[in-house]
Order: structure tokens, then C-alpha cells, then sequence
């Protein structure tokens, strides 16, 4: 299992834009109104073709611990042990689960999470970067106003991409880390 998040900027257009016809793409205008910016977290499962994306109103350790939270209790309840592989941001470590539930509860879910970090500027060996990427190239390349907006179009994507079970055909082998990442491993 892979996470990573990124941001979207909201913007409304201030002029309507000329609508399409065949031949001539939707024309806006270059000015629009900021309408603030918010995270979305992307859990991506490469090879059952499962991914959740979702978009939320900021990116602390709480919101971390309740995304954490649901992949384990809702969306892989029956998982004894979850493998997360994410960057080492400030807000993913386990004491955000600490810092947000009882720790009884933390201390459940910690139990069923195994976190390996990408190394320091090495979050492309994330699969969810890539998953990132399909997702800004197909849903989020065009002008959001509203985070319900956003959402809406967020969660339809993720429908669509968990219907046709879209995967990451990851070729970069063990053989090829060793030797382009030499400077990550320990010499002996």
C-alpha cells in the first residue's frame, strides 16, 4: 500500500468562459479568483487496482490519523497488517496517531501498520506519486471553484479508476535500486 498527498488551488472564473465547439476547446479568460487550496489524500493499492483519494479541509496529524483510521477499520478491516509506504512528512509518523485518538485505540491501529519511508527526495519511488499524477492529468486539470466541487469530481474519479482496477506496472527492480540509489545503502 502506498499514500502520498498533494494540493489543489481552487479558482473561479471571473468571465464565463466561450463554450466548445467542434473543432475550437473551451477559451477562458486568464484572470480568475482564488478560492483557496486544499490536500487530498491518495492510498493506492498497485496490485489489487484499489486506490482511495480524498480531499479534506487541511493536512495536520489529525487529518493523517483519521485517513489512517479509515484505511484500517473501513476500507481493509480484516487486514492483520498494513505495509504504508509514504514520504517522511512531519504529520506521517505513528505518535499523529497518538496525538489524536485514546491511546488504547492508537495503540490498535498502530499495531496493524508497518511504515517504510521513501528516502529523503525520493517520493517518485512512491507508486501513489504516479497515482497522483493520473489524477491531476484527469480530474484536476481544469478549474474548481468549490471543495464540494472538488469532491464530487474526486470521488467519481476514484469510482472509475477501482471499476476498470487500474494498475502501476512498476519497473524499477531491486538490481536497479542497488546500484542507482548505491549512496542509500550501507558499504561494507
Amino acid at each position: 500500500m502506498a499514500m502520498d498527498e498533494t494540493h489543489k488551488e481552487l479558482n473561479a472564473d471571473l468571465i464565463a468562459p466561450l463554450p466548445m465547439k467542434p473543432g475550437t476547446p473551451l477559451r477562458e479568460d486568464d484572470k480568475h479568483r482564488r478560492c483557496g487550496s486544499h490536500p487530498i489524500f491518495l492510498f493506492f493499492a498497485p496490485l489489487l487496482g484499489w486506490r482511495r483519494a480524498q480531499v479534506s479541509e487541511q493536512r495536520t496529524r489529525r487529518d493523517w490519523a483519521h485517513q489512517i483510521k479509515q484505511l484500517l477499520e473501513e476500507d481493509f478491516p480484516n487486514a492483520r497488517k498494513i505495509k504504508l509506504v509514504c514520504d517522511n512528512l512531519n504529520t506521517h509518523h505513528i505518535a499523529s496517531l497518538y496525538a489524536t485518538f485514546p491511546a488504547e485505540q492508537a495503540h490498535r491501529l498502530a499495531r496493524r501498520l508497518k511504515i517504510t519511508y521513501t528516502p529523503r527526495n525520493g517520493s517518485w519511488l512512491n507508486v501513489a506519486e504516479i497515482e497522483l499524477s493520473v489524477l491531476a492529468r484527469q480530474c484536476l486539470n481544469r478549474r474548481i471553484p468549490k471543495i464540494a466541487s472538488l469532491a464530487q469530481q474526486i470521488e467519481q474519479w476514484t469510482i472509475r479508476r477501482n471499476r476498470e482496477h487500474s494498475t502501476v506496472s512498476w519497473q524499477f527492480a531491486t538490481s536497479d535500486a542497488r546500484i542507482k540509489l548505491r549512496h542509500l545503502y550501507p558499504q561494507n
